[in-house]
Formats: structure tokens, sequence, C-alpha cells
């Protein structure tokens, strides 16, 4: 199973980094998942410049059919997102607007951080966006509270229950990756 991890801040000293990268190496030593790790500072999608809606598919610049590609391939997907301003990061919005049916029947979970509220405003904003581009968000999120307390020297260092509830991520992830299998199915 091809799981998608997407860094959502590009901002410089993000948290968000090292704990997309404490996902990866938990997902990759579950020893199921294939692992597509996304961090955005790197994929640089310029804001949103196709001239058709993402609905029809008819893409113009190599940066969207490139990006349309890796997500179509993606079974599933886990949003490492920051809350900012009781929201989330706009170059995570830019990302999944970029596309539409490639998102379509495949699970994701968020794994949020932030201060006292663990991001938990920033994921109540984007859960409608999932649901409109057709994601179907799992029940088990992780939630960091004070990250700053987490993260030193570029490293995060997770308390026992962010490991028990990632577990919990991971496997809720592939039981809903198979059961939506045969509604991304072309007919």
């Amino acid at each position: 199973m091809k799981l998608m991890i997407i860094v959502g801040s590009v901002r410089p000293g993000r948290a968000g980094l090292p704990i997309a990268q404490w996902v990866h190496q938990r997902a990759s030593s579950e020893g199921r998942f294939d692992v597509d790790f996304v961090d955005l500072a790197e994929l640089a999608l310029p804001f949103m410049d196709e001239p058709a809606h993402p609905a029809k598919r008819q893409y113009t610049k190599p940066h969207t059919i490139a990006w349309s590609e890796r997500v179509d391939a993606a079974d599933a997907f886990i949003l490492v997102s920051p809350e900012y301003n009781h929201s989330y990061s706009p170059v995570l919005k830019n990302a999944l607007d970029y596309l539409s049916q490639e998102w379509r029947h495949k699970p994701v979970s968020i794994v949020s951080y932030g201060g006292v509220s663990a991001g938990s405003r920033g994921v109540a904003a984007l859960e409608p966006v999932l649901t409109t581009i057709g994601l179907v968000k799992a029940g088990a999120n992780v939630e960091i509270n004070f990250v700053g307390q987490h993260v030193q020297d570029g490293v995060f260092h997770p308390e026992q229950k962010h490991d028990s509830i990632l577990h919990t991520v991971f496997n809720q992830l592939h039981d809903l990756s198979s059961a939506l299998t045969t509604l991304r199915t072309p007919v």
C-alpha cells in the first residue's frame, strides 16, 4: 500500500519536518507501507496556475502533471499540519486545491501540532476541504500540543501516546484503503 506523507508547512525552522520524519520512520518500520514523502517546501508548487478547473484533469503545467501522478499513485495520506491563526497553512490548501479526482475515495489522517490546542482548530478548518475533494477521514489523528517541548535539535521526541495513536492511524488507513479500493477502481 502506498502511503503519502505530506509536510504541510514551508516556514523556516518548522516543527512539521521533524514530525513528518518521525511519521515516515514509523511507517517505514511497519513493513506494510511504501512511503512517498512529500515536503511541500521541496515540491514548490506555485499558487494555482492551471487555466482549467482541476475536475477536468486538463493539466497544462509539468508541475501539475507530476503532482497529479504522485497523488494518483497514493492509496492513503497523512497530512502533517500546523495551526496558523485557527486554520491550516496556505501551502497545504494550495497543494490540495491543485487536484480533484486524484484524492477521491482515499483515506486521510492528520498529525496536527501547535500550542495548547495541538492544532485542533486547524484540523477543524481543514475537514470540510478534505470532504469536498472526496477524501475519507480516518477516526484517529495524532495531536501534539506544546510542540516546542518535543522538538530538540531538529528531532521530534514523541510521547508514548503519540506512538500509540500513530499505530492506530496506520491500522485505520490500511483498513480504509482496502475497503475503498473498489470505489477507486474504474468501471
